[in-house]
């Protein structure tokens, strides 16, 4: 009798496939391999909270993949769906994603059975600290050890109660906050991370957009201006993707939501669809376009770029062979299964791998993560000096040309990096460098010719580099 396969184990297998695929490419020893693959440990807890007088308990879930580079680091979702093999499978591509963005952590991730859409916000709170109170009990959450962050169904506002348990658990220690990443401002977060993962996806896109090797296949011209886009999921990374890449000149021709689509070849206003949909809960009754009830067809309209950042599974071996776009940029995490990935790639398809696009939310992790450490803004020190030194240039080259330049003109040009523009271009190098590493692999092994393959190999071998380096302890 035949069994149903899960959605977590299907994802599971998908990434193991992917590894297995780059990794015979290593000249690492098959020992070597195996420890990179394998999950090193997975923590389940179930714990009572009262609710409404009642006591109801709620299981967690946290895998810590790999410790080759410390802390671990990866989100914690609030979902009824959440299960051992999704949260693994989550955690071992988070791994590989901080390998190729050069970010200096083993990957993790954690997982709740609960609906945030149904529960109370005091639930949600309980909750949280409760299962923040089992992670530090068992040593499983810290700076130094393992640093969560938000996912799907959990915000800022579940990070900054995180935070504040385990600073009443760990009272005086220096570097609490960053204990967990993600968290508002005003308690240890940094500028830029709510809009992170989306921009992220902009700096890696228009970076395939101009590479000619990419474009020249599939007849498309060079830059993200006057390219059509379809969006599945207009939540924080879609939505930000979307104005980002609108602001470069891109056409968002379409965007998908779970309770339907709104489509007009001409283009969308990202702002307006998305305050609208907020105020309204639907995109029905939208002036600007055309709404459409069954919005996963969208996936099948004809575009230049399809950009899935909703959830797994999205395009499959059923609905791969009617895909038109020209390049698919995850922006969600595995939404192609392994079958589906074959059918596209025959077809010449160009899929930006999930593991490098949406890698822009652990990059800034990472830069809040130092601030903690650090106890210090960005820019805080040098934003002065470096706006004074730009005056004393500016003055010197009116002084010896014997003309003046605008107000506007000198705001423009004086104006020093603040905590923004530092992460906006700590993100923009970071997208760039690694989009160029995945490339060279492209050329320095025949046999490897698509970006995800070259991505997880990439992967591979830094952290093999790491496992020797470190050595078998004892």
């Amino acid at each position: 009798m035949s069994q149903t396969v899960s959605p977590g184990k299907e994802f599971l297998d998908s990434v193991h496939y992917y590894f297995d695929q780059a990794a015979q490419h290593s000249k690492l020893h098959p020992g070597i391999i195996s420890q990179i693959k394998i999950c090193n440990s997975v923590y389940k807890v179930n714990f009572p909270v009262e609710v409404d007088g009642q006591i109801q308990v709620f299981e967690g879930i946290r895998a810590q993949h790999s410790q080759h580079k410390l802390p671990t680091k990866g989100g914690i979702r609030y979902s009824m769906h959440v299960d051992e093999d999704e949260v693994v499978a989550l955690a071992t591509l988070m791994t590989f994603k901080c390998a190729v963005v050069d970010v200096p952590f083993g990957g993790a991730k954690g997982g709740v059975k609960i609906n945030p859409r149904t529960s109370s916000v005091e639930t949600l709170e309980r909750v949280t600290r409760r299962f923040a109170s089992e992670l530090i009990k068992k040593n499983l959450i810290g700076p130094a050890v393992d640093v969560p962050a938000p996912d799907y169904g959990t915000s800022g506002r579940e990070m900054a109660w995180i935070a504040d348990t385990y600073h009443a658990f760990k009272f005086g220690e220096t570097n609490a906050l960053g204990c967990v990443t993600g968290k508002p401002v005003g308690q240890g977060g940094i500028r830029g991370r709510n809009e992170a993962t989306g921009l992220g996806i902009f700096f890696g896109l228009r970076e395939a957009l101009h590479d000619s090797a990419v474009l020249q296949p599939l007849n498309l011209s060079s830059g993200v201006a006057g390219k059509r886009i379809i969006i599945q999921g207009i939540g924080n990374v879609g939505y930000h993707a979307g104005k980002f890449l609108q602001q470069d000149g891109a056409i968002i021709i379409g965007v998908a939501e779970r309770e339907g689509g709104i489509f007009n070849p001409d283009g969308l206003d990202i702002d307006s669809i998305f305050h609208y949909r907020k105020d309204n809960a639907t995109f029905q009754g939208y002036p600007g376009g055309t709404f459409i009830n069954n919005s996963v067809e969208m996936l099948e309209y004809d575009c230049d770029v399809l950009l899935p950042a909703a959830l797994e599974n999205q395009i499959h071996i059923g609905n791969a062979e009617r895909v038109k776009a020209k390049i698919i940029a995850e922006g969600a995490n595995g939404p192609i299964t392994q079958e589906a990935e074959r059918i596209l790639h025959a077809k010449g398809v160009v899929i930006l791998p999930d593991l490098y696009l949406n890698a822009g939310g652990v990059t800034v992790s990472y830069f809040e993560w130092l601030k903690n450490l650090s106890n210090v803004r960005f820019g805080r020190m040098g934003k002065r000096a470096e706006e004074a030194s730009l005056k004393r240039l500016v003055n010197t080259i009116e002084q010896t040309t014997g003309k003046s330049l605008s107000a506007e003109e000198k705001t423009l040009i004086i104006h020093g990096a603040d905590e923004k523009d530092l992460v906006y271009s700590g993100l923009e190098d970071t997208m760039i460098t690694a989009y160029q590493e995945m490339r060279e692999v492209t050329h320095q092994i025949k046999a490897i010719t698509d970006l995800r393959t070259a991505g997880f190999y990439a992967a591979i071998e830094k952290i093999g580099v790491s496992y020797q380096s470190l050595g078998i302890f004892p």
